[in-house]
C-alpha cells in the first residue's frame, strides 16, 4: 500500500503540474490572442518580423520566420565598401513620353522634384527613336488621322525630356528597351522581345548615349530579362540568361567605349519561382548570368522590389517567397560571384492599393500584384526607404512604380492602382490631385535628416557633407580608388561604434559629437596605420545603439576615404537578455513549486 500511495502521490502531482502548465499557456495564449488584436507590444514586434497585420497571418508568419532561422542565412558581406553610394537614394517612374503638353510634363516634374525625388527612371523605347529603320531615327506616319504622312525626328520628345529633367534638379536613369518592327524578322505580338541581330541594339544605344553624353550617364539595359513577355511572346521566345548575357555584354563594352563614365546598369530581375521557360527563378537566372561572364559587364545590378501581400517588414527568406526583403538572396548570390561591391538598385517598388472600395474587384488581375489599402500603401512605402537605409548598405535608389498615366483609360488594369497621384490633369485645373502615397514619402524624404547606419560608407557618400572647397580624388589604395581632400566633413550616424579612415593630415583633426570637441585624430606617424597605408580610429563607442552628429575640422586638408558604422546592440544584450530569462524560468519554477506544497499542506 504504501508503494501505491507513492505511485498515486506521483501521479497526482505530475497531472497537477500538467494542469498547471495546461492553465498557463491558455492564459498567455489568451493575452497574446487580446495583444495581436489590440495591436500591442506581441502585435509590434510579429509586424516587425512578418510585415503581417492580422493575427492569423501573423501567427503563421512567426512560424515561417523561426523555422528560416535554422537554415543556412545569405551572406550579404554588410561590411564590404559600395560603389556608387554618392547618389540620393530616391527615384520614381515614369512615362513623359507618352505626354505631348508641355505644361502637363512641367507639373509632373515639380511635384516630383517638390516631394523630395531625385531620381526618374524614364524609358528611352528604341521603336519610338530609331521606328523607320536601321540607322533612321525618324518616325513616318499619318500622325493626325487626315490622310497625310507626315516625317519627324525621333529624338525631338527626348530630347525635351532630358533638358526638363535637367532644368528641375532631377537625373535620368534611361531605360533601353522595346524594339523596332524591323528589328525582328518574325512579329511579336507584344513587340518586347530582343532583336534578331544583337548589334542593332548596341547601335541604338551608342546612338542615345552620344546624342546625351555629359547630360546623361546611367542606362539600364532592358527590363525583366527573366519573364514573359519582356524577352518575347512569340511561341519560339524563351528565356535565356546567356543571351541576356551576351547582350548586356555587347552593350556595356560599346558604351563605356563612348564614356567610361557611363554607369551601366542590369535589366531588373523580376520575382519569380516559376521555371518553366517562359519565366525563370530570379535566383537561377542571375547565377546563369555570372556563369556567362555577366560579372564584367555591369556596374549597378537591379531588381525589382514589389511586397505584394505583406509590409516592408517581412524577414521571411524562404526561397518561394516574393516580398520586400528578397534582395537578400541576391545579394548572397553576387557576394558568392565576387560582387560584393557592386549595389543593388531597386527599378520598381510599391505596394497596390486595389483594396480600396471604389476600385471594381473585377479589374484585370485584381491579386496580381498584391492586394493592400491606400492607407497602408503610403504608410509601408517610406517603411520601405527606411529599412534599405538601416539594414541594405548594398542598396543604392529605389524607383517608385509609379508617378501617374498620360489618361485614366486603363483604369481596369490592376497595375493602375500603382499611381501616386491621379491623372485628373486639364488646363481649368493644372495640377494632379496627390494619393496619401505622395504625401507620406513627400513628408518623410523632406524631413528626413541623412544619417548613416550599419556599413561601411565611402566619403563621398550622399549622407556626408564636406567643406565647399573639398575635392574627390584618386586615392591610391583607398578602398574604392577614390578620397575626398577636404578640412571639414560631416555626418550623422545611427550605431554602437563609428571608425573614421584618412590619411595625409599635416595638422590635428578634431573630433566634434554634436558640437561638443572629444577628441583629436592622430597626426601622421602617432598612430600605426593599416597595410594600405591609412589610418582607422575609432571615434565613438557605446553598449546600444546611438544617433549623433560627427564634424571632423582641420586647419588643412586631409585625405578622408570612409565611415565605417557598426550597431552591435543586440550581440551586446543577448548575455543580459539570456541572464534575465533564466532568472525568469527560475523564478516561475520557485514560484510554482511553493503554490504545489501550499496545496499539499492544506
Amino acid at each position: 500500500m504504501p508503494r501505491m500511495n507513492t505511485v498515486n502521490n506521483h501521479t497526482n502531482t505530475i497531472r497537477r503540474y500538467g494542469v498547471f502548465i495546461l492553465v498557463v499557456l491558455v492564459v498567455l495564449g489568451g493575452l497574446l490572442w487580446l495583444d495581436l488584436s489590440n495591436q500591442g507590444l506581441a502585435w509590434r514586434v510579429f509586424w516587425s518580423l512578418t510585415g503581417e497585420e492580422e493575427p492569423l497571418a501573423q501567427l503563421q508568419g512567426m512560424v515561417e520566420v523561426v523555422g528560416a532561422a535554422f537554415r543556412q542565412q545569405p551572406d550579404t558581406a554588410p561590411l564590404t565598401p559600395i560603389a556608387h553610394t554618392d547618389v540620393v537614394p530616391y527615384g520614381i517612374n515614369m512615362f513623359l513620353e507618352q505626354e505631348v503638353e508641355l505644361p502637363k510634363i512641367e507639373e509632373q516634374l515639380r511635384m516630383v522634384r517638390d516631394a523630395g525625388f531625385r531620381w526618374i527612371r524614364q524609358e528611352f523605347p528604341w521603336e519610338d527613336i530609331e521606328h523607320d529603320g536601321r540607322g533612321q531615327f525618324t518616325v513616318t506616319r499619318d500622325f493626325d488621322g487626315d490622310g497625310t504622312v507626315e516625317t519627324i525626328s525621333g529624338w525631338e520628345k527626348y530630347d525635351r525630356i532630358v533638358e526638363l529633367t535637367a532644368a528641375y534638379g532631377l537625373e535620368l536613369q534611361v531605360r533601353l528597351s522595346n524594339p523596332p518592327a524591323w528589328a525582328r524578322a518574325e512579329e511579336d505580338p507584344l513587340g518586347l522581345g530582343p532583336p534578331d541581330d544583337f548589334d542593332d541594339y548596341v547601335n541604338y544605344a551608342v546612338a542615345v548615349a552620344q546624342r546625351y553624353r555629359g547630360r546623361v550617364r546611367y542606362y539600364q539595359i532592358w527590363n525583366e530579362p527573366n519573364i514573359f513577355p519582356e524577352w518575347g511572346s512569340r511561341p519560339d521566345d524563351w528565356i535565356d540568361a546567356a543571351e541576356y548575357t551576351d547582350l548586356l555584354c555587347r552593350t556595356y563594352h560599346a558604351l563605356k567605349r563612348v564614356d567610361p563614365d557611363i554607369v551601366v546598369i542590369s535589366g531588373a530581375l523580376a520575382p519569380t519561382s516559376a521555371i518553366d521557360g517562359k519565366n525563370i527563378n530570379d535566383y537561377i537566372f542571375l547565377q546563369n548570368m555570372y556563369d556567362h561572364g555577366a560579372g564584367d559587364c555591369f556596374d549597378v545590378l537591379s531588381m525589382q522590389g514589389y511586397g505584394l501581400n505583406s509590409g516592408p517588414t517581412d524577414h521571411r527568406m524562404r526561397l518561394t517567397d516574393i516580398n520586400f526583403g528578397r534582395n537578400l538572396l541576391i545579394r548572397d548570390i553576387m557576394v558568392r560571384n565576387g560582387d560584393a561591391h557592386k549595389p543593388i538598385w531597386i527599378s520598381e517598388a510599391a505596394w497596390n492599393p486595389v483594396g480600396e472600395p471604389d476600385v471594381p474587384r473585377d479589374v484585370d488581375r485584381y491579386e496580381a500584384y498584391g492586394v493592400v489599402t491606400q492607407e497602408q500603401a503610403a504608410r509601408y512605402m517610406p517603411l520601405a526607404y527606411q529599412r534599405a537605409q538601416e539594414e541594405w548598405p548594398w542598396i543604392g535608389v529605389i524607383n517608385y512604380w509609379f508617378f501617374t498615366r498620360p489618361h485614366p483609360f486603363e483604369s481596369n488594369q490592376s497595375w493602375f492602382y500603382f499611381r501616386m497621384v491621379e491623372p485628373d490633369y486639364s488646363p481649368e485645373r493644372p495640377t494632379f490631385t496627390p494619393l496619401p502615397v505622395y504625401e507620406t514619402m513627400r513628408d518623410y524624404i523632406n524631413n528626413q535628416t541623412p544619417t548613416l547606419y550599419l556599413g561601411v560608407h565611402q566619403a563621398e557618400h550622399w549622407a556626408i557633407k564636406h567643406h565647399s572647397s573639398a575635392r574627390l580624388l584618386d586615392a591610391y589604395l583607398a578602398q574604392l580608388d577614390k578620397a575626398y581632400l577636404t578640412p571639414i566633413s560631416e555626418f550623422t550616424f545611427h550605431g554602437t561604434d563609428v571608425w573614421v579612415r584618412w590619411r595625409g593630415a599635416a595638422q590635428p583633426v578634431a573630433v566634434l559629437i554634436d558640437g561638443e570637441p572629444v577628441m583629436r585624430l592622430p597626426q601622421n606617424g602617432d598612430w600605426p596605420a593599416d597595410e594600405n597605408g591609412w589610418m582607422v580610429y575609432r571615434v565613438f563607442a557605446s553598449d546600444l545603439a546611438e544617433t549623433h552628429t560627427v564634424r571632423l575640422a582641420s586647419t588643412a586638408p586631409f585625405m578622408f576615404d570612409s565611415v565605417t558604422v557598426l550597431n552591435q546592440s543586440t550581440r551586446r544584450l543577448i548575455p543580459v537578455v539570456a541572464v534575465a530569462t533564466a532568472l525568469g524560468i527560475f523564478t516561475l519554477i520557485v514560484l510554482t513549486q511553493a503554490l504545489l506544497r501550499r496545496r499539499r499542506a492544506a
